[in-house]
């Protein structure tokens, strides 16, 4: 077996690295609420530690319940975290997606076409039959993505 550092190992990493440029991500979904909150703040710290570009996904059905006042609200949201990010000096990229789709297929779509390391989501506390009727997102992705997905509750003082 050879060992990490040795000639042959070095020779095969460095002509693997020369032809592929490796962007490595996360991927955040973001809702305006506390456990939205917290994963932006989980992804975040992970992102500076990894030093990796952080996406930032806020998934919107749309229809008749997302109008202009709405779509303003959550723009003017996503430019502050933008500033926020930028300032902390956080590779990132903020997306706003109102394409109809649940926001689990969103987030899982996203990862699979960066190829993220990661998917983090906020989690909530919600009754059986608030699970039951409404579904889960976070259920799907812990579910369906084809990485792994870190969940995040957002603390009481938060």
């Amino acid at each position: 077996m050879q060992a990490v550092g040795d000639p042959v190992t070095s020779e095969i990493t460095d002509a693997w690295c020369v032809d592929k440029e490796v962007v490595v991500a996360v991927v955040v979904g973001y809702v305006a609420t506390r456990e939205g909150r917290a994963a932006l703040r989980r992804a975040a710290e992970e992102c500076e530690l990894r030093h990796v570009k952080l996406i930032v996904i806020n998934s919107q059905r749309g229809g008749k319940d997302f109008d202009a006042d709405e779509a303003l609200k959550f723009e003017e949201e996503l430019d502050s975290i933008q500033r926020k990010l930028s300032h902390l000096g956080i590779e990132h990229e903020v997306r706003q997606l109102v394409r109809g789709n649940e926001p689990a297929e969103d987030l899982i779509q996203v990862a699979e076409e960066e190829d993220a390391e990661f998917i983090v989501i906020g989690l909530r506390r919600r009754t059986p039959v608030g699970k039951l009727i409404l579904g889960s997102n976070a259920q799907r992705i812990l579910l369906d993505a084809h990485c792994p997905v870190l969940a995040v509750k957002a603390s009481r003082d938060a």
